[in-house]
């Protein structure tokens, strides 16, 4: 019985988001913002502006990895609706603010940690979403749940049932998977306005979130708590508070909450209310919201299959849920060395999961939305001035210092050569900081010219050597523009360390001892705490900054069957693979992002069919427009970056280099409205499932033999034009 309603369910939300879009067609009707929130995906359906403070989504209120995100398909339980979370990583962070609409009909609690839980039951077929917005029947209530938001205000909508017991309660002592408040507070300040904070540490620490709240309706009476202790007080303080605002209503009534964020102060948090949604106008929010999604929708225009559209606008709307908004409207926030801090003339930005989104991400923000990027590079250089470093993993004003690299290196280093805003010797300087940073192992790398294996923790030591390889490559770039030539031939040299890995007799790169011998019973296939998240076969690949010497290296022979055996070796079915090993073809993981880049390869060695067979095979195997539509963690638009630029038939290989390897596009038509008025268009004659091989290819009408294509004859607009066949 379950699998037949979850089925109904499926059908019966994609009929809805179909019938949306025949009937208003509009972009933001193709978006399914349920996609990613079954299998690995760790994505949530719940309403966010684009790049806004506020995620306001429901929350299942049970812990567990498929939960990372608050929210998992297969669950039938809501414990409230929360007003921050990540899209699509593997951290189990943020959940600020937990606001649930109960009444006397409600019996149950989920009990994880011994906390009263209150909680609903919920089913698929009484739940919608589409970008901006989110509605669900609370069953155990009758209470219909509605969420809008603006960028920092959350807006819930609330109907209920006649009952003599309604109530709305905040509980800031809800905590999940890696989160846990150490502070707390909630005022009362008059009979529909309370006020307040929330302290936590988690994956990120030390996360501050200041809040105001208005209901539209007056409370008879509201009930404070703190460790669960009744308190007749007006104000609570402590590690675990809630309030239980209680309402009589009638039957059908509608009670409206807004809740303004803010990471400096409550009066920030009251400002960004006053700004931005001062009227109670809930329909009217619901509207604004799908116009700013419709607006970025916008921005590229395809023609395909109904199917098609569905995944490629999800993806897209993927891409514009993060990097979040921290600032307030009038720029106070609190920065990463736990001061507050004002952004002048720029919005701050952070939740910078950049291992990931430096790949293909950033580099699609340079030709969606260039003003963007440079606010993000003026927050990476605001967090410079805040901790002496640029930000490796930043999340809600801190510094997690999760996974490798110096990554805010590349994204600077491609927004300047494509012309991007940006205080160069300021940042020129940021840059050559972060390498020369003495810790995560950067010291031993600079003496040794690698990362020397550890046999404790997770040393990834080759990643490591690999990854800062890369960044070291990318500052050199940028020494030799601004003329800074003895600090380009020392990064240059250091962009070859690399090769000190390469081991000709295995023909992969293997962990070295501090002595410089290769640590013995190597196995490529498996998996150790030498590489990241990946093993041998998966990193082998990471040399996007010289390819040509790369393969001359390996041998041009070696390299192309080792290529094809990427493909075509697949794990035993003894191997033991872990979490992050999904999307696999061969040993090839689309699931994790170290394998992005590998299928463009094919290009490099003169066999750019197999690009073109193997992208078409990842875009139509690995992702889908269901609930599990992603074969691994979201990642913060960085699966979703893959999907779109694909589609279109170009990819940054070298994500640092301004330049895209070309593919035969999967979308017949691509209109690109670029930030500068042109436009550029990608078209795909003769499109077809069997015709994904590139006969030829013409750019502004002449024919153009070049595999790749640059963003400077990108940004200029014009046509470029594919002709397809089944003919390799």
């Amino acid at each position: 019985m379950r699998l037949l309603a979850t089925c109904w369910a499926m059908i019966c939300l994609f009929a809805c988001s179909k019938k949306n879009v025949e009937s208003e067609n509009k972009l933001t009707g193709y978006v399914n913002t349920f996609v990613g929130t079954d299998g690995p995906g760790n994505t949530y359906p719940g309403a966010v502006a684009p790049f806004g403070m506020v995620q306001l989504s429901p929350d299942n209120g049970l812990p567990g990895w498929d939960r990372i995100a608050g929210y998992f398909w297969p669950d039938s339980t809501i414990a409230g609706f929360s007003h921050t979370h990540l899209s699509g990583t593997g951290a189990g962070d943020l959940y600020d603010l937990l606001f649930m609409p109960m009444n006397s009909r409600f019996t149950e609690s989920l009990t994880p940690e011994g906390d009263y839980r209150p909680y609903s039951k919920f089913s698929h077929d009484r739940e919608e979403a589409s970008p901006g917005y989110y509605k669900v029947d609370l069953l155990s209530s009758g209470i219909v749940a509605e969420l809008t938001t603006t960028k920092r205000v959350g807006f819930h909508r609330y109907t209920f049932p006649e009952d003599e017991k309604s109530q709305i309660i905040l509980d800031l002592g809800f905590r999940m998977n890696w989160d846990s408040p150490y502070a707390t507070q909630i005022t009362i300040e008059n009979d529909s306005t309370i006020s307040g904070y929330r302290k936590s540490n988690g994956w990120a620490k030390d996360q501050h979130v200041y809040f105001v709240a208005q209901f539209s309706k007056a409370f008879k009476s509201a009930d404070l708590f703190e460790a669960g202790k009744k308190s007749e007080n007006i104000e609570v303080n402590g590690a675990k508070t809630r309030i239980v605002a209680n309402f009589s209503t009638a039957e059908k009534e509608q009670i409206l909450v807004k809740v303004a964020l803010s990471s400096a102060s409550v009066e920030g948090a009251k400002k960004n209310l006053k700004a931005e949604l001062p009227a109670w106008d809930f329909d009217a929010t619901v509207k604004n919201a799908d116009r700013e999604w419709q607006k970025v929708l916008s921005q590229i225009e395809i023609t395909g299959s109904e199917v098609q559209k569905e995944i490629f606008y999800t993806n897209l709307y993927h891409l514009y849920l993060t990097p979040s908004l921290l600032s307030d409207v009038d720029g106070m926030h609190k920065g990463a060395d736990g001061k507050n801090h004002k952004a002048e003339g720029f919005d701050r930005y952070d939740t910078f999961s950049l291992w990931d989104t430096y790949r293909t991400a950033h580099p699609l923000y340079t030709i969606l939305c260039p003003d963007k990027v440079v606010d993000f590079i003026k927050s990476f250089l605001a967090h410079y001035d805040e901790t002496g470093l640029l930000p490796v993993w930043s999340l809600a004003g801190n510094e997690t210092n999760m996974m490798i690299g110096y990554h805010a290196v590349p994204v600077i280093v491609d927004a300047y050569f494509k012309g991007i805003e940006m205080d160069a010797e300021k940042a020129y300087t940021a840059c050559k900081e972060a390498a020369m940073e003495k810790g995560r192992q950067i010291d031993e790398y600079m003496k040794l010219g690698y990362v020397p294996a550890d046999a404790e923790g997770e040393n990834w030591s080759v990643s490591k050597t690999l990854e800062y390889a890369y960044d070291d490559w990318c500052i050199a770039q940028f020494a030799k523009a601004l003329n800074k030539e003895e600090d380009y031939q020392y990064f240059l040299k250091r962009g070859e360390n690399w090769k000190n890995l390469y081991d000709p007799k295995s023909t992969f790169f293997r962990p070295k001892d501090e002595h410089g011998k290769f640590i013995p019973n190597f196995v490529a296939k498996d998996y150790t705490n030498y590489y990241c998240e990946s093993n041998a076969w998966q990193y082998f690949w990471y040399v996007p900054q010289d390819i040509p010497e790369f393969i001359a290296t390996v041998g041009k022979d070696k390299f192309t069957a080792k290529l094809d055996s990427m493909f075509t070796y697949y794990p035993a079915t003894t191997d033991d693979l872990p979490i992050f090993s999904t999307g696999m073809i061969g040993q090839y993981a689309h699931g994790n992002e170290p394998s992005h880049h590998v299928a463009y390869l094919f290009n490099h060695i003169g066999q750019p069919e197999k690009t073109q067979e193997m992208v078409r095979r990842i875009i139509t195997s690995q992702y889908t427009n269901k609930p599990d539509g992603y074969c691994g963690n979201e990642d913060c638009g960085q699966m979703s970056a893959w999907l779109v630029m694909s589609s279109l038939g170009i990819y940054p290989t070298n994500p640092a280099n301004g330049v895209y390897d070309l593919t035969s596009p999967s979308v017949s038509k691509g209109v690109i409205h670029l930030p500068n008025g042109k436009i550029f268009t990608i078209s795909a004659e003769n499109q077809g499932e069997q015709n994904h091989y590139i006969q030829a290819v013409y750019l502004n009408g002449e024919e153009y033999k070049e595999l790749t294509i640059t963003h400077q004859q990108l940004m200029q607009g014009g046509e470029l034009k594919f002709v397809l066949g089944a003919k390799k």
